[in-house]
């Protein structure tokens, strides 16, 4: 067991699980028939050996009270993480049947985790070494040149398209706005490469995509200006915009303690890069964090915390306006169970709420909010979350995952709930619910 004595749940596991393979595969693996000489310590180490393949057992341990989320080691030659081995054993692990006994470490078990408390100490004894400030300051400001280059050519070309028509950008193919996107990556302006390659998608998608690329024009158009005028805006919105543009940020803000609630965890892939979201709220504070964690394409992110539980730890926050992103710092405790939960709001003022942070951030894709007693129900445009008595209602975004959108239905079978997700243009996306029978948070991403 942890340090205070929980266990988790099997959906707390699985929900840690770098992609459904993974998922599905480390559940075949949670029964006690593959696992032998399995065991668990009170300071937060589960391990055992699994038979695979070959003539020796994979030796797997976990290291569940790691002040960054769960920490895993295993013999096996995968490159995900958790491993299917890992996930296995912590499935078994969870079922509190008596498969994995308390215990003392075996010698390689304890020698990995030595190993780690070594690396851990070294890294926090070591002193940084002192910042070459002159040199930042001529980086930065070469930086700045370049994507107020790019920007400009940037203006220039959503210029060249207005004048030419809507018809023009379906007649010019992807290949303008690939060639127009490279021209962002050499400026160093990753955020407006991105949205140049998601202008390039739009062109004969669907019914009503000229007033679509516009909308998306005037965002971009609006990007550019706040970036070439960003000396004139207030300090939040500059920071806002600098992070559009797609400069890095650093955490500004005081460290703010609290219990810190797991809300949801979800990963979205790109050809480069994993990007996990992590959705955190303060039982305390009342603030609700978001934490971003970034994997090689291919590769699962590194840090990973169970939906459902919440850690005493600091959150460091960054600058701009309507920003929810922070930086995960001191853990004091593993994660443990608590019955706080975010309070909850009608389906309308959910949707005010994101009005409300579109006013101060208009490139923002969607806000987190927290419905109470909401029904999902059938219409004929599609699924949507109604307030109970059907005073009002939410769509449910098309993008949400099939598996989701139905284990959402079986748990509220009619009867109203509590969901968490994200509020956006195209919809509501739930990412956790809170049955009123149980009041265990369930993943559904």
């Amino acid at each position: 067991m942890t340090q205070q004595g929980v266990r988790w749940t099997a959906d707390q596991v699985l929900a840690l699980a770098p992609d459904v393979p993974s998922r599905k595969a480390g559940s075949k693996l949670g029964v006690a028939g593959p696992w032998s000489e399995a065991g668990s310590s009170d300071e937060g180490t589960v391990w055992g050996l699994c038979k695979g393949s070959g003539s020796k057992p994979y030796r797997t341990v976990v290291d569940i009270a790691d002040a960054a989320g769960p920490a895993y080691k295993c013999s096996c030659p995968s490159r995900k993480f958790p491993c299917k081995h890992a996930l296995g054993l912590l499935l078994i692990w969870s079922g509190g049947d008596g498969t994995v006994p308390d215990g003392v470490p075996p010698a390689w078990a304890e020698e990995w985790l030595a190993s780690r408390r070594k690396r851990a100490e070294e890294k926090r004894s070591s002193p940084a070494a002192p910042a070459d400030t002159e040199a930042a300051r001529r980086r930065a400001e070469k930086r700045a040149e370049r994507i107020t280059a790019g920007a400009t050519e940037l203006e220039q070309r959503l210029a060249d398209l207005l004048r030419g028509g809507t018809a023009s950008a379906e007649r010019s193919g992807y290949g303008l706005w690939e060639e127009t996107a490279a021209r962002m990556v050499d400026a160093q302006a990753p955020g407006l490469a991105a949205r140049v390659r998601e202008l390039g998608a739009i062109p004969s998608s669907g019914p009503g995509w000229p007033v679509r690329l516009l909308e998306e024009c005037a965002l971009l158009h609006l990007l550019d200006q706040g970036w070439l005028r960003r000396d004139q805006l207030p300090h939040e919105l500059a920071a806002t915009v600098r992070s559009r543009v797609g400069l890095p940020a650093q955490p500004e803000d005081p460290p703010l303690r609290d219990h810190w609630l797991v809300l949801s965890q979800y990963d979205t892939a790109d050809s480069k890069l994993t990007t996990r979201r992590i959705w955190l709220y303060g039982t305390d504070s009342g603030h609700t964090a978001l934490l971003l964690s970034y994997g090689a394409a291919g590769r699962a992110p590194a840090l990973a915390l169970p939906v459902g539980l919440a850690l005493d730890a600091e959150l460091t926050g960054y600058p701009g306006a309507r920003q929810l992103r922070a930086d995960l710092g001191e853990q004091f405790t593993a994660p443990a169970p608590t019955a706080r939960r975010p309070p909850g709001v009608r389906t309308e003022e959910a949707a005010a709420l994101y009005g409300e942070a579109l006013r101060d951030d208009p490139w923002l894709e969607s806000w987190p909010a927290t419905l109470s007693e909401v029904i999902p129900a059938r219409t004929e445009t599609g699924w949507q979350l109604a307030d109970e008595g059907g005073a009002s209602a939410l769509p449910i975004a098309p993008s949400t995952p099939a598996q989701g959108l139905w284990r959402l239905i079986a748990l509220s079978g009619g009867t109203p709930l509590t969901v968490f997700g994200e509020c956006g243009h195209r919809g509501f996306t739930p990412l956790a619910a809170w049955p009123q029978e149980t009041g265990e948070t369930v993943p559904l991403c």
